[in-house]
């Protein structure tokens, strides 16, 4: 089993992490465009297909165990925002390390950038979905740089009650708010929002075909779509599926994140195009990422971490211990970081 006799530091400890950054240019002006990728649509190796009903349930309740759980311990830590920083890999040195709430903050604004999203805040969006939403970090974000109203859902009862007190706290309780809804059902008529916004929530969808059919469905025309999400690779021209050292790598993964099965950039694009979908972009940001996980490490592995994860329960734990099989996948090439952008016909 994954969670053997193995310590977590000694896990933590015989893993290979990537160097710290020493700077980020937190405010470029200019965003990256789209990096090289596969366009060819292939067959999907993690099936988009609903799930059974009753794993669907089993696998919806863990995840909100698991966030109701984990999330006080990573606003504690980490503050506010639960993704991937944004990091330059060419500024790589040994030192202090780059300021990660920092680098947390440019992965919202770089993905707005590779989505062609204004940045006037007369012409941003003013109706904003925010599907996955964590604590709000990404809505109380773009409501303040846009003035716009944003509405985000969550599984997690601990995580929507947190996002509206630090949405009071701020004074945004005008601008932005919070429920427990299911992202395959949205609570919300069509055509509403000008922003359908999920950033690291998509690997959690155990049938993404709906999922990006909702994702569509409540965007109104013209409406800006941006997915940040964990895929597997884009699979060669003669396979037909994972090896099988990756397909087991993965479900490790899963195991301990209430994940279905993932599928690759090459999927999501499939799915977009299936529904008429435009100016759809995609990009594998993995080497932006690198740090970020070594990071997590190592502030789990401080006594303020140690504790925290203790007090937390088992799948806090169980998902700590995992953290390693995250970066040998990156390292690996298995898993990739991506994002897919696109826009709903006017």
């Amino acid at each position: 089993m994954l969670l053997s006799s193995t310590s977590p530091p000694q896990i933590f400890h015989n893993i290979r992490t990537s160097q710290p950054i020493s700077h980020l240019h937190l405010f470029r002006t200019a965003c990256l465009a789209p990096l090289p990728c596969r366009s060819r649509l292939i067959r999907c190796a993690a099936s988009t297909t609903a799930a059974d009903s009753g794993s669907t349930r089993e696998l919806k309740q863990g995840i909100a165990e698991l966030y109701d759980q984990s999330s006080a311990v990573w606003e504690d830590i980490w503050g506010d925002h639960m993704h991937h920083g944004f990091y330059d890999p060419d500024e790589v040195a040994p030192g202090s390390g780059p300021d990660h709430r920092a680098a947390q903050f440019r992965m919202i604004q770089e993905a707005l950038c590779f989505a062609g999203v204004s940045e006037d805040p007369e012409k941003g969006p003013k109706t904003v979905v925010d599907v996955g939403c964590g604590i709000g970090g990404s809505s109380r974000y773009i409501a303040r740089k846009y003035g716009a109203k944003c509405q985000g859902i969550t599984l997690s009862p601990f995580q929507a009650q947190r996002a509206n007190a630090l949405a009071a706290t701020e004074g945004l309780a005008d601008k932005v708010s919070f429920q427990v809804a299911d992202a395959l059902e949205q609570p919300f008529p069509d055509g509403q929002f000008d922003l359908v916004w999920s950033m690291e929530s998509g690997e959690h969808m155990p049938d993404k075909r709906k999922f990006v059919g909702e994702l569509a469905r409540v965007a109104a025309p013209g409406a800006t779509i941006v997915i940040v999400t964990w895929c597997h690779r884009v699979l060669g021209p003669s396979e037909e599926s994972l090896q099988p050292w990756e397909i087991k790598h993965l479900k490790k993964i899963c195991d301990a994140y209430y994940l279905p099965d993932w599928c690759s950039t090459a999927d999501y694009v499939n799915l977009l195009e299936s529904l008429s979908l435009q100016d759809i972009k995609t990009a594998d940001w993995s080497q932006y990422v690198a740090p970020f996980w070594p990071a997590v490490i190592r502030s789990a592995l401080t006594w303020k971490g140690l504790t925290s994860l203790l007090r937390s329960g088992m799948k806090t734990i169980r998902g700590a211990l995992v953290m390693p099989l995250m970066i040998e996948g990156y390292r690996k090439g298995l898993i990739k970081f991506a994002i897919i952008t696109c826009r709903k016909a006017e």
